[in-house]
């Protein structure tokens, strides 16, 4: 695919995405409640008030002496954001990723009332998902590696997927997603 064409299908996510934003905005909350987004081989519901905007790969800065998942800074519309792999920061075996790979991801910004200048590394838009697109819900076993103060409940949709609830809300108060420093 050519950088065009990619920035092209880019273009038509975003465009997407902002008119189903106004449609939830104009009074169809309880149809869309959540992005859905697959980050390192799982798949997470992140409410739709808590993400801001998304954006293409770009390479970030690198922050000497910070930890392996916080891959740096971006000049994001005039402003410092940090850069953080939820993959690598939820598990810290995860595998690194290659140049491919990053080239294939996308950036997914904080809303800015959450008050931190923050981007997740996601590696899949997956749309936006309510309540009915799913068969069931349940919370996370004791002791997994689901539970977590911003990690919600589990919901089964009819393809057999397992969607979490990701809290970026939380997530940006957590005392260790504070700590970048080594």
């Amino acid at each position: 695919m050519s950088a065009a064409q990619e920035q092209v299908g880019q273009d038509d996510l975003q465009a997407r995405l902002a008119r189903r934003l106004r449609q939830v905005d104009a009074g169809e909350r309880a149809v869309s409640a959540w992005m859905a987004v697959q980050i390192g081989g799982r798949f997470f519901l992140i409410p739709l008030s808590h993400a801001f905007e998304i954006l293409p790969w770009q390479r970030p800065a690198p922050v000497p002496y910070t930890k392996p998942w916080f891959l740096g800074v971006i000049n994001w519309r005039g402003s410092l954001s940090g850069v953080v792999d939820v993959a690598s920061y939820l598990d810290a075996n995860a595998a690194p990723r290659s140049e491919q790979d990053l080239a294939q991801c996308m950036l997914l910004t904080l809303n800015p009332v959450l008050e931190v200048n923050t981007a997740l590394l996601i590696d899949h838009m997956a749309g936006l998902k309510s309540l009915t697109d799913f068969t069931a819900a349940y919370a996370p076993a004791p002791g997994s590696t689901a539970v977590a103060p911003f990690l919600g409940n589990i919901y089964a949709d009819a393809e057999g997927k397992h969607w979490q609830e990701l809290n970026l809300q939380r997530l940006a108060q957590d005392s260790r997603f504070l700590a970048i420093g080594l």
